[in-house]
């Protein structure tokens, strides 16, 4: 079957191209969310702030802290699937609504994250260019000195052949 590319993203990293499949299926609105915000060029240029080896790397800030995101917050979209390798799912403060536009991507499985964050993709390619990330220290919770940034982020769909 071929790739549906209006549901595919291409994160291009410093280490290479990530392909990501989008799951309208399971979040909807945190799908079109974060369709709007690649093309309007939103994440270009966006720092992985916090990366913690063993778990995923985290990037959408555009204060580059996760202090900030787009100032639209999303409904919970929870679903049953799981936090495995590879997984994109969204970051949120402690109200389960408010995920906006920062997202991490699963380095391992994480059982204890399931159905407590909303999953909207998953990496279908590149993932030793995610793992390549820049990791942040353990004693500042992942925090990136001098982190590595979204090189450029764009929908499938959009991009010549």
């Amino acid at each position: 079957m071929a790739a549906d590319l209006e549901n595919t993203l291409y994160l291009e990293v410093p280490a290479g191209r990530v392909v990501i499949e989008m799951r309208p299926d399971l979040a909807p609105k945190h799908c079109a969310q974060i369709k709007e915000l690649v093309r309007k060029g939103f994440y270009d240029g966006i720092p992985f702030h916090r990366v913690i080896e063993g778990f995923m790397v985290q990037t959408g800030c555009p204060r580059g802290n996760g202090t900030g995101g787009s100032g639209k917050h999303l409904k919970a979209e929870f679903s049953k699937e799981k936090h495995l390798r590879g997984v994109c799912s969204m970051a949120r403060a402690q109200d389960p609504n408010s995920a906006d536009s920062q997202f991490f991507i699963m380095l391992e499985n994480t059982p204890s994250l399931d159905g407590q964050y909303s999953i909207w993709g998953k990496v279908t390619s590149g993932m030793e260019f995610v793992d390549a990330i820049k990791k942040g220290s353990p004693s500042r919770n992942g925090s990136v000195t001098d982190p590595d940034k979204i090189v450029s982020f764009k929908v499938a769909a959009d991009v010549a052949a």
